[in-house]
């Protein structure tokens, strides 16, 4: 007599296209509430942030979590190569997205706000998905008061330290500038990647007088992903409690990251991001986005693909900083 043949955890199941249901990693939809993600014994939370009301460039960041999720159909949360299985780690499930107010920074920022509160309340590693890059902003604010000795690593081809674009301080050019209005300690944030022919005068000169941690796009060049990323760790890690990783996707070359806002030339590739972030095990990650992720420019999703990609590496380094 014929067996059942035992079902393997890891595997798909069924058509990847059929019944799918449209959350991350085709993960349960649980409201973002505490009192939810309790109940649901939530460890790790993916949140949408379908906002591109400050583009100063291309638009369609509006649909970057539609477009993180779908591609996530093709992920599993094992990774043969490494035998890491964030399963095993993370009780992840799909929050929905902040429910924006077209036209609205103000407003649109403080639910923002709001809702990472409730995230990081019920002490889950909130994971979003993006949206121009102001979608940092409000959750930066949230993690700043939950977590106040706080670090943030920043992969981005711009500074973003813009105190302010035409008025507007809530703007895709300011996430960084507000993080530290926020409360983030200068010293414990690191940028990499800028792009040299990218970036104003002004914002580079804050950098320099607030003391904010640089490595330029030639820098991880010359001195490698790996040790780029061994001493970014231990900057942002250095007398904090929490660490805020934000990833921009235009730091990627456009040549693997043409749906974007501003795509970049010559920018990084993706085997030195992954890299850098495999660098940042034991890194106390509480929060990670991936901001700029525009499915209209990206024809063949090989952007929002690659953005899955980075969420998962982001994940699997934060497996060890969890423990702290």
């Amino acid at each position: 007599m014929e067996t059942a043949a035992k079902t393997d955890p890891t595997m798909w199941t069924g058509n990847l296209h059929v019944n799918v249901p449209g959350t991350f990693l085709s993960r349960p939809r649980v409201a973002p509430t505490r009192a939810a993600l309790a109940a649901a014994g939530a460890n790790a939370a993916f949140l949408g942030f379908p906002w591109d009301g400050t583009s100063v460039s291309r638009t369609g960041t509006n649909f970057g979590p539609r477009g993180l999720r779908e591609a996530s159909e093709q992920f599993l949360m094992y990774n043969a190569n490494t035998g890491v299985d964030l399963s095993e780690h993370f009780n992840l499930v799909d929050c929905g997205d902040v429910p924006i107010v077209p036209g609205n920074s103000i407003s649109t920022q403080a639910r923002a706000e709001a809702l990472a509160a409730e995230l990081l309340a019920a002490d889950v590693l909130a994971v979003i998905g993006g949206g121009d890059h102001s979608i940092t902003i409000g959750p930066a604010r949230a993690f700043a008061k939950r977590y106040p000795r706080c670090g943030m690593i920043h992969f981005d081809t711009h500074l973003d330290t813009a105190e302010e674009v035409g008025g507007e301080t809530l703007n895709h050019c300011c996430p960084i500038a507000r993080a530290v209005d926020a409360g983030f300690d200068p010293k414990n944030i690191v940028t990499i990647g800028p792009s040299g022919w990218m970036n104003p005068r002004g914002e580079l000169a804050y950098v320099k007088r607030k003391g904010i941690n640089l490595f330029t796009l030639e820098q991880v060049w010359e001195m490698g992903a790996a040790e780029v990323g061994r001493r970014a760790a231990e900057l942002a890690s250095d007398g904090t409690e929490a660490v805020y990783l934000t990833v921009d996707i235009d730091v990627l070359d456009a040549a693997y990251a043409p749906g974007t806002c501003v795509p970049t030339t010559c920018g990084m590739t993706p085997r030195e991001i992954i890299k850098i972030i495999s660098c940042f095990s034991g890194v106390p990650l509480r929060m990670i986005d991936v901001a700029e992720v525009s499915p209209p420019w990206d024809h063949p999703g090989i952007t929002a693909r690659l953005g899955v990609r980075i969420l998962l590496e982001a994940l699997s380094a934060a497996i060890a900083g969890r423990a702290r």
